[in-house]
């Protein structure tokens, strides 16, 4: 039986264990989440110590024993270390792996949501478009990951896909002129440019995801929505939101 592994992925977390190790988590293409030990890390000179840091992705070489994963070495892809110098791209970034790590799964192909942390990640350190739009679009894009996301694309009501000017909350989607009359609160309003974000944030190729920005009016919308959404089908408080404003 074979016990090496090959794990393409993110350390999400690292911590320190006895004198010299360290125990990461990993979200990677192969395996989903998994937790491993490297050996040595904390020491100075062991070559797996920048590697086994948060926001690394790489390749790691790992051996599989019968009650833990091991990492033996690593092929580091990016350190993502121009993030560590700003301590609001701290924060944010560390929220974005939160994230990941909640919603994370063992033994499944977690390439989409690794994919997603990587560009993501790409465009906080960019710092071409705000901080607060890269958040809303991480989250709405990893609703869509997991299969929960809101429909956007027509009414929720009467399947039109024309006037859709409302948000409502109970139906997880958008509401037509027409049947607006029909909801007893919980309705957003979505400009027209809002909605073609929706849209463009639940469809679009990875590298077109970070493309776009929102004018104010538009920004203050997504907001709104994306906090009542959050409130009523949200079930798990992230630490790191303490740390971000307005959270």
């Amino acid at each position: 039986m074979n016990n090496n592994l090959l794990l393409h992925g993110c350390v999400i977390s690292s911590m320190a264990m006895g004198e010299n190790d360290r125990r990461i988590l990993l979200l990677t293409r192969e395996r989903g989440l998994i937790s491993a030990f490297a050996r040595g890390a904390r020491r100075q000179s062991n070559a797996l110590g920048a590697a086994t840091n948060p926001f690394t992705f790489g390749a790691f070489e790992a051996f599989e024993g019968r009650n833990s994963v091991t990492v033996v070495r690593a092929e580091v892809q990016e350190y993502f270390r121009s993030l560590m110098t700003d301590l609001d791209n701290v924060y944010y970034a560390s929220y974005f792996l939160e994230v990941c790590e909640y919603y994370g799964e063992p033994g499944v192909d977690e390439t989409d949501r690794l994919n997603l942390l990587y560009v993501t990640l790409r465009a906080l350190e960019k710092g071409v478009i705000p901080r607060q739009l890269i958040r809303r679009i991480f989250e709405l894009r990893t609703l869509y990951i997991n299969g929960e996301y809101p429909d956007v694309f027509s009414c929720t009501e009467c399947g039109s896909r024309e006037n859709l000017t409302m948000f409502s909350l109970r139906n997880r989607g958008m509401i037509c002129k027409e049947c607006q009359s029909k909801e007893d609160g919980g309705l957003f309003p979505v400009s027209e440019s809002l909605l073609y974000a929706l849209q463009l944030i639940l469809s679009a190729p990875l590298e077109k995801l970070y493309s776009f920005t929102l004018g104010k009016e538009s920004m203050e919308e997504f907001e709104r929505l994306m906090r009542a959404y959050q409130r009523r089908y949200g079930e798990h408080k992230y630490k790191s939101l303490d740390f971000l404003t307005n959270s």
